[in-house]
């Protein structure tokens, strides 16, 4: 693979806006500049495996965009926790296959942003499906369990 072309994100919005940007486009190429190169990064995309490391973050985004479906992601619910050099970003993507009728698929979502030496990158993305809400069942005394 040919080097990245750098591009400089000057703030989190800017590098926020790139990934949301190329993830609509389905452009690998743009996907790609937005996120911070080394073993740290981590991806996990909605019901999938924590990928660790640049080269298993790359293969992911890969593979999605390999299909040529672009997307209409709108971000809702922002959240932000902004710092000097990591910013974070709690949100809920509304992901829709342009010319359908079927409802959004929500997902929630965590982006960390980290100031490197050519501006702001993606360091971490989470996504997750929402939870369900099961019917209700007999057993009153049944209490929903959080892990943590």
């Amino acid at each position: 693979m040919p080097p990245r072309t750098r591009k400089l994100f000057p703030t989190p919005d800017d590098a926020e806006s790139a990934f949301y940007d190329a993830f609509e486009r389905a452009d690998f190429a743009a996907m790609m500049v937005v996120w911070a190169e080394g073993d740290d990064v981590v991806c996990v995309h909605p019901s999938g495996p924590r990928l660790t490391g640049f080269d298993a973050v790359r293969e992911s985004w890969m593979q999605i965009f390999a299909g040529g479906v672009k997307l209409s992601v709108r971000v809702t619910e922002s959240r932000r926790v902004d710092g000097p050099s990591v910013s974070v970003r709690s949100v809920v993507e509304s992901i829709t296959a342009p010319g359908t009728e079927s409802s959004p698929q929500l997902v929630n979502v965590t982006n960390v942003y980290v100031l490197t030496d050519a501006g702001w990158r993606i360091a971490m993305h989470h996504a997750s499906p929402p939870e369900q809400v099961a019917a209700p069942e007999e057993d009153d005394e049944a209490q929903p369990h959080t892990l943590h």
